[in-house]
């Protein structure tokens, strides 16, 4: 299940002590919406061991701010409340899974 993440959920999600993995994304993004449904997978696949979820940058500026997200898509590994990687741009979806099962 991917998460609608806000300003206001953020902290609330990153509670956790899973692995949490968040899209920094925006609805006029090409490349964005490629990576969409590659996110929505990645969400149902690891349910149970990671928390995935998205935020939409023009309507979350202070999330987007807190990490610094200059370019879209960017997706953030954040562990422990850390952000330990990060990918910026499309990619294939084993990019994705990789960097997942090299953190849990």
């Amino acid at each position: 299940m991917t998460l609608q993440i806000t300003d206001a959920t953020l902290d609330e999600v990153l509670q956790t002590d899973k692995l949490v993995v968040i899209d920094f994304w925006a609805e006029w993004c090409g490349p964005c919406k490629m990576i969409g449904p590659i996110i929505d997978e990645i969400g149902e696949e690891y349910q149970d061991r990671v928390v995935v979820g998205k935020v939409d940058v023009d309507n979350n500026d202070e999330a987007t701010s807190r990490y610094g997200i200059r370019s879209i898509p960017t997706v953030l590994f954040i562990k422990n409340g850390e952000v330990v990687d990060k990918l910026v741009g499309a990619g294939a979806k084993s990019l994705f899974t990789e960097k997942i099962e090299k953190l849990l």
